[in-house]
């Protein structure tokens, strides 16, 4: 399984680096990634295999949006599921 994960906020130092190291605590394998800087503004979008998780999704969707907040930006984590449900639309 896989969850697509969303990081924005103003761009700074560290953010690829926090962002990675919380996946990794948690299991969850960074299978692509894409960022830019719009101007001042930090965009990321990583997708991320689940098959390694060693918390509930639930768990590990709270911890990353915790850890974006501590360190300033807006992390979202949605499971493959989602997308997958609006295809059958």
């Amino acid at each position: 399984m896989k969850a697509v994960i969303t990081v924005t906020g103003k761009d700074k130092v560290g953010i690829i680096a926090m962002a990675s190291a919380e996946c990794a605590k948690y299991g969850a394998n960074i299978v692509d990634i894409s960022q830019t800087v719009l101007n001042e503004y930090f965009a990321m979008i990583m997708l991320v295999s689940l098959d390694g998780l060693n918390v509930d999704f639930s768990v590990f969707a709270d911890e990353m949006n915790k850890a974006g907040g501590a360190c300033g930006v807006d992390i979202r984590v949605m499971h493959e599921d989602i997308f997958n449900s609006m295809h059958r639309i």
